[in-house]
């Protein structure tokens, strides 16, 4: 007879026997089983994260979206909720839950295989270590590892690795970087519904989140909030309240903060290079740029108006397609008063792309001076005849159509257009700009780059224009010209002949003849004058006298490629290729007073425990630096990253253990390139081509940069540029502590710059004519710099040791004695001072003298 004894000593050796079993096989696969104790040392693998210099999020890069969480993070509904789903008893059990399992074994013997068996702590084991084959030999070894991880780690602490690891679709792994991904929002932000939602997702990301299914992500929050209920983690009403809420889920990137793509992929590419694929999308690294909020914002807006008002005087091009093209041939009344259907309407904007400002939208109404436009999200809106009245038909670029007389010349129901709403809520027709531009603005201290804007559109075009754009700078090469011309004896009075040149090339077989833009000559000019006026004749006189090589050689010290020189005349003319932050970079040496300083983006680089990586360390523009010992380091401005472009030299890589971080406070001096006395000059001539005028004198003049007198600063320098056929235009400028070169023109070279009529349709202050550096560059200039220099106090440039400023006379640049309007101070070198005064009927000696009557040879 079978006894109650009898089956206890069966049950105990087979209880006996199983321990056996499971631990021999334990044993043979305890080779094989990872090492759990990784987990008490992890680092997540998160993206890489930009920022701006005050610390706003400007891109992040990464396959893996993760936010890490720490414990007091965590909504406790979230974690009710996981609990109430997943793991019930996840406090109780030893990583491996028995009556769950139990039932699981049931059910499978019974055919109806359910899941379930699996815990927290289990989930934690198959993510980080398994795959997720369906096997009985990965299930032990799943157990097994749960086994090690419960003997390692806190309950909490398993919690938090679930937390953070567990895959929720769309790439997201973990419940922060879920929480930005569907909502946009930080975890701590989400009410219960979106919550549950999340809560939801571990059981299957990719077909139960709300983007790819919102009814059945709807039935799986229903699910986990009936859990919560029943574990009595929600009352009813909060079930009910969470239960009715709409699905309100959609597909969000990272909440970047602040706009500027083209600095993010320039810092991109440079952590690339710095570290490899492998760190840089796993690590965590956060990199800190050298751009501010303000200055990155006024850049990019003063390229987009700038461009859009270039673009837009040049005439409309057409919509970017119409619903109803049938309908626009016939002009039939029928045809325009059939509505569009909300499908019509909804695949066409979505078929559209937005840019900038610029949003898609469609004419589903006429009247004689205004169109009634539907956008995204069922908006309605209407465009009155100011913002339509600009849009003359574009022909070429050179010229334009007929001003339209009503709304029927411009648009036809069902065009697909853009539009721009206004600062004052007003929609203004627009149109995507053909023209590319760029600007930059930098540090002329030591580099730090404090705004790039590389194009209109990211999302257009990603070909950063700032620093991969070679072009032909035209007139913004004099500064540098004139500069070797000092260096040979040259003075800001020295004369030199305004007049036509002939030049026969024996290797061509042609005359070259450079031209004045635009073509009028006065005869003897002092340098300081040709400058600010920007005499070609003159920039090529010079040159000669020099010598090409001789100049090239000088134009290499601003940090220009001798290969992007050419050694011919026709480099006086701005022939060489630069990009924008090149010629910025040139510039700087005459702001910061003859330093060649190496433009710079990365401020520091931080891992993902906050801990400073890279830290930058740029040579300052100073003679002397101040000594190390002498620093007050409260006083010391933020230390910058090196050299960022290969094109300006190898880089001193400042790559530091964090022990190390403190100890750097050795100040670099940036190499000298030319002389204080010749960066002064330079600038006080470039000062004359925004503030220079003489209207006594018998050829009146005027800077060609004067319309940078609108920002009231005397302490502004700065230059035009435009080159053959206007297919570029520039502008250059600075102050003593902020240099910006702004850029315009076509990436299609077939295209120019071209020249617009009078509009009739719109007011007087409307520009017209032939675009050039002035007209087409110069305007972003200002609008950057009018935000830029609010909080840069007016320094003027002071001169340097060994100057005097001497009376001189106009005419003729010699001493004088009068005092009245016909003489003025200039600038010298006390070496340079002139010793002749002028006397009456004096013969004047000028460069390739001669009459500004008749063409000459150039000397």
């Amino acid at each position: 007879m079978f006894s109650i004894k009898n089956l206890l000593k069966v049950t105990f050796i087979l209880f006996i026997l199983s321990s056996i079993a499971v631990y021999g096989l334990y044993l043979s696969m305890r080779s094989d089983l990872p090492d759990v104790e990784s987990l008490k040392d992890l680092q997540w693998q998160t993206p890489l994260q930009i920022y701006s210099k005050d610390r706003l999020l400007i891109s992040q890069f990464g396959e893996k979206k993760r936010i890490p969480l720490t414990l007091d993070e965590v909504p406790q509904q979230l974690i009710d909720a996981l609990l109430a789903t997943e793991d019930d008893r996840f406090y109780m059990h030893f990583g491996v839950d028995p009556i769950g399992l139990g039932r699981a074994v049931l059910a499978k013997l019974m055919g109806q295989d359910k899941g379930g068996a699996s815990t927290i702590t289990m989930q934690v084991a198959r993510n980080f270590f398994l795959t997720r084959e369906v096997t009985y030999t990965r299930k032990i070894r799943e157990i097994f590892l749960s086994f090690h991880i419960e003997h390692l780690l806190t309950k909490d602490e398993i919690l938090m690795l679930y937390i953070n690891k567990i895959p929720l679709g769309h790439r997201s792994f973990g419940f922060g970087a879920a929480a930005q991904v569907y909502y946009g929002k930080n975890l701590n932000q989400l009410d219960l519904a979106q919550i549950a939602v999340l809560a939801g997702l571990p059981k299957a990301p990719s077909t139960l989140n709300p983007i790819r299914s919102p009814e059945r992500a709807k039935a799986r929050r229903s699910v986990v909030l009936s859990r919560m209920l029943v574990s009595g983690y929600i009352t009813q009403q909060q079930y009910l309240l969470a239960r009715n809420a709409p699905i309100t889920g959609k597909r969000h990137g990272a909440e970047i903060e602040l706009s500027a793509p083209y600095v993010a992929e320039m810092a991109h590419q440079e952590v690339l290079e710095r570290y490899g694929k492998d760190k840089v999308y796993t690590e965590g690294y956060k990199v800190f740029t050298t751009i501010t909020a303000k200055l990155q914002t006024a850049a990019e807006q003063a390229l987009v108006n700038n461009l859009l008002s270039y673009d837009q005087r040049h005439g409309y091009r057409g919509p970017i397609t119409s619903i109803r093209p049938q309908a626009n041939g016939s002009h039939s009344d029928k045809s325009l008063t059939q509505p569009l259907s909300h499908d019509e309407l909804d695949a066409a904007l979505d078929k559209a792309v937005h840019y900038q400002m610029l949003e898609p939208a469609v004419v589903v109404a006429l009247e004689d001076k205004s169109v009634s436009i539907h956008l995204r999200n069922n908006v309605t809106a209407t465009i009155n005849w100011d913002g339509l009245s600009w849009a003359r038909p574009y022909i070429n670029d050179q010229k334009q159509g007929l001003p339209p007389k009503a709304t029927h010349d411009i648009l036809k129901f069902g065009d697909v257009i853009l539009v721009q709403k206004m600062n004052d809520g007003e929609y203004r027709l627009a149109q995507l700009p053909t023209a590319s531009a760029a600007i930059v603005s930098l540090s002329p201290d030591d580099g730090a780059i404090k705004a790039a804007v590389g194009g209109f559109s990211f999302e257009q075009s990603q070909f950063n224009r700032v620093t991969q754009a070679k072009r032909q700078v035209g007139s913004n090469i004099k500064p540098f010209i004139y500069s070797a011309a000092l260096d040979n004896g040259f003075t800001l009075a020295s004369l030199v002949n305004d007049a036509p040149i002939n030049q026969w090339d024996k290797s061509s077989g042609v005359v070259w003849r450079p031209k004045n833009s635009p073509e009028t000559y006065v005869g003897p000019l002092r340098v300081r004058l040709a400058l600010a006026q920007s005499k070609n004749v003159i920039a090529v006189r010079l040159l000669k006298s020099i010598g090409v090589n001789e100049t090239v050689n000088h134009l290499t010290k601003f940090g220009f490629k001798d290969s992007d020189l050419p050694r011919n005349e026709s480099l006086a003319l701005g022939s060489a290729s630069l990009s924008p932050l090149e010629v910025a970079t040139g510039f700087a040496a005459f702001a910061n007073g003859g330093f060649l300083v190496k433009p710079y983006l990365i401020e520091r680089i931080e891992n993902s425990n906050g801990d400073i990586i890279y830290q930058a360390n740029p040579a300052l523009a100073c003679d002397p630096c101040v000594d190390d010992e002498q620093v007050d380091e409260s006083a010391v401005p933020s230390i910058n990253t090196d050299d960022f472009f290969s094109s300006y030299g190898n880089t001193d890589t400042q790559t530091l253990a964090t022990e190390d971080i403190d100890t750097v406070t050795a100040i670099k001096q940036a190499p000298r390139i030319i002389s204080a006395q010749n960066a002064f000059l330079i600038t006080q001539a470039l000062n004359s081509a925004i503030w220079g005028a003489d209207w006594s004198a018998k050829h009146g003049w005027q800077g060609t940069g004067w319309r940078a007198r609108t920002l009231k600063r005397r302490d502004l320098s700065g230059k035009t540029g435009t080159t053959n056929e206007a297919k570029d235009a520039w502008f250059s400028g600075f102050s003593r502590r902020l240099v910006t070169t702004s850029w315009i023109g076509f990436d299609d070279p077939s295209h120019v710059l071209g020249r617009t009529v009078y509009n009739n349709n719109l007011g007087k202050n409307q520009t017209t004519g032939n675009e050039f550096g002035a007209k087409s560059a110069q305007p972003a200039w200002i609008d950057f710099m009018q935000v830029a220099l609010e909080d840069i106090e007016e320094e003027s440039f002071q001169p340097p040791v060994d100057m005097v400023s001497i009376r001189i006379d106009k005419e003729t640049g010699k001493l004088t004695t009068k005092t009245d309007n016909s003489t003025e101070f200039e600038y010298f070198r006390y070496r340079n001072v002139p010793t002749e005064f002028v006397i009456e009927d004096t013969t004047r000696e000028i460069l390739s003298g001669g009459s500004v009557e008749s063409e000459e040879e150039l000397f």
